[in-house]
C-alpha cells in the first residue's frame, strides 16, 4: 500500500525572545523540533529579518520558511504546528501581535479550504477586518501569502517553482510582481 505524500509549506516567525533564546535561536530550535517531528525530508530557508507590521508595533521578526512531504491531513498538520508553538511560549492574545514563535501552514499540495468560495472571501476581506477577525477555520492555501513578501522571499530561497493553485502563479512570480520596497525590507541574516 503506498501512503500519498503532499508537500506543505510552513512559514516560521517570531520577534520576542524566550529567556535567553533570541528570536533566531528559537526559530532555529523550532526548525529542528519540526525536522524531528515531521521527518528528514524537510527544507529550510536561510533566516530573514523583517520590519515589524504594523511599522513600529514592535522588534523586527526573524522568519524563514520550511517544506515538508507529508501524508498528514492539513488538520493534523496544524495541530503539530500548535504542539511547538506551545513549547515555545506562544501566546495568542492578538491577532498579528508580537509573539515568541507563530507557525503559518501556507499550503498543503493543490488544497483549497474550505472550499474556493470560503478562500476567496477571506483573500478579499479588508484589512481592517483582517487585522481583527479570525478564521473558524483552516484557509488554504493562506489567503494572504501573495501580499507578503517575509514569506514569498524565504520560500524563494528554497521553492521558487511552487504554484499558488488558485492564482496559478509560481512563488518566484508573485514575489516580482510585490513592492521594491517590501521586498528590500526582507533582508537574509
Amino acid at each position: 500500500m503506498t501512503i500519498l505524500q503532499t508537500k506543505a509549506i510552513i512559514a516560521l516567525g517570531g520577534n520576542l525572545p524566550l529567556g535567553e533564546m533570541t528570536s533566531s535561536q528559537v526559530l532555529e530550535a523550532a526548525i529542528q523540533d519540526l525536522i524531528l517531528l515531521l521527518g528528514e525530508a524537510c527544507q529550510t530557508s536561510r533566516l530573514f529579518q523583517t520590519p515589524c507590521f504594523p511599522v513600529g508595533a514592535g522588534p523586527d521578526y526573524i522568519n524563514a520558511v520550511l517544506t515538508v512531504e507529508t501524508a498528514l491531513s492539513a488538520k493534523a498538520l496544524l495541530a503539530h504546528l500548535h504542539e511547538v508553538e506551545q513549547k515555545y511560549a506562544r501566546q495568542r492574545d492578538q491577532r498579528w501581535g508580537m509573539r515568541t514563535l507563530d507557525l503559518d501552514l501556507i499550503a498543503l499540495g493543490e488544497t483549497v479550504l474550505p472550499d474556493l468560495d470560503g478562500y476567496q472571501a477571506w483573500r478579499d476581506l479588508p484589512l481592517e477586518q483582517q487585522m481583527s477577525e479570525t478564521p473558524a477555520e483552516l484557509i488554504l492555501p493562506h489567503p494572504r501569502v501573495q501580499d507578503r513578501a517575509f514569506v514569498l522571499v524565504p520560500l524563494c530561497d528554497i521553492w521558487p517553482g511552487w504554484c499558488h493553485p488558485i492564482l496559478g502563479k509560481t512563488a518566484a512570480e508573485l514575489c516580482a510582481a510585490l513592492p521594491k520596497s517590501d521586498l528590500e525590507a526582507v533582508q537574509p541574516l
